[in-house]
């Protein structure tokens, strides 16, 4: 448990920002709601009145925008690190980093967005070290999960040629904001798709294949979408010397997304949830041998909350393996960091 330490939230009323702000609550930080919607931070925190054992005033929110320096800046004040849950990233990533720099707290985002992470390697790595402070994207579902499978997977392995990352999910209802980053995303490229191949990111126009996958138990065999590329290629080969690293995602999963009609999730139990279900299945190959990870569990959005807000706990408690920006598999012990996670979701790692 924290010690009543205070968290700065951007996007806190967004989807995943409100799984953000209820996990931080849990685990006794004080989280402090900011955006740029006042109403919907007022609300929020009236929705969570009598949750914060701290205070009988509820919780401090702080309306700021990314165009607003000074507002940013006023969110942060007094916070011990900030996470970072309002999409598109391509706007707010290098603003509220900016602010974090500034504020001298640490960052970490629920970054998807190819692009936008490797922004924030390109832009920040330097400027982040020497002010000896802590940047981490993607620490969510896609990009955090994925790394920290496959740097559990690999073991002691320093080199791999292959790093494979198949999503086997239930479902996809898309959030808005997972469908506004999309767009960001595909503008960016042109429409073009994105591999990481040759130990480079590549743009191309190639179609993408279907093929089956053999996911573990329960799932089995699947058809997935070849190289439906997610941000673990850009999170794994920071830091992994991985020439090729590949990730696919299963066939209805993709159609979800991609349909006209997409609804968000529907939640299901008292945390929130949704009744969607996830397998990722990371297949490490070196040579003629091959190394497993596993995780599975239910609602990539929500399990996002604790991923992110366990790296702030590790940050703040001194549990990390490097400054500046890194990915989540660099940054933490990534065998430990996922066995603190045994209440969200199950891991098997095959050696």
């Amino acid at each position: 448990m924290s010690t009543g330490q205070t968290v700065a939230v951007f996007g806190a009323y967004g989807h995943t920002g409100r799984f953000v702000v209820a996990e931080l609550l849990e685990r006794g930080f004080v989280p402090v709601p900011s955006g740029r919607d006042a109403g919907r931070l007022r609300a929020l925190a009236a929705s969570h009145e009598g949750t914060l054992a701290t205070s009988h005033d509820g919780l401090d929110v702080r309306p700021a925008s990314v165009d607003d320096p000074a507002s940013l800046d006023r969110a942060l004040a007094g916070a011990t690190a900030v996470i970072n849950c309002a999409g598109p990233f391509a706007a707010t990533g290098a603003p509220v980093i900016e602010a974090a720099l500034r504020a001298g707290i640490p960052y970490v985002d629920v970054a998807a967005e190819i692009e936008a992470n490797a922004d924030t390697f390109a832009r920040f790595t330097d400027r982040a070290r020497a002010a000896g402070t802590v940047v981490v994207p993607a620490m969510a579902f896609y990009g955090g999960l994925g790394d920290l499978l496959a740097t559990t997977a690999m073991g002691d392995w320093t080199t791999a040629d292959e790093v494979h990352i198949a999503y086997g999910l239930s479902s996809w209802h898309p959030t808005a904001g997972t469908l506004a980053a999309g767009r960001v995303s595909r503008e960016r490229r042109g429409g073009r798709h994105v591999r990481y191949t040759g130990g480079r990111l590549a743009y191309h126009d190639d179609a993408l294949s279907v093929l089956d996958w053999p996911f573990p138990a329960p799932l089995g065999v699947r058809p997935v979408i070849g190289e439906f590329t997610m941000a673990d290629v850009v999170t794994v080969p920071s830091h992994l010397s991985v020439p090729e690293v590949r990730t696919y995602m299963a066939v209805d999963a993709a159609r979800d997304l991609s349909a006209p009609d997409a609804s968000a999730p529907t939640p299901v139990d008292e945390r929130g949830r949704s009744a969607q279900t996830f397998l990722v299945d990371v297949v490490v190959r070196s040579g003629g041998a091959e190394r497993r990870a596993v995780a599975v569990g239910q609602d990539i959005y929500a399990v996002s909350a604790p991923l992110a807000v366990e790296a702030v706990h590790r940050v703040l408690t001194g549990r990390t393996r490097t400054t500046g920006v890194a990915s989540a598999g660099e940054m933490f012990d990534a065998p430990d960091f996922l066995r603190a996670l045994s209440a969200h979701l199950s891991l098997d790692v095959r050696h």
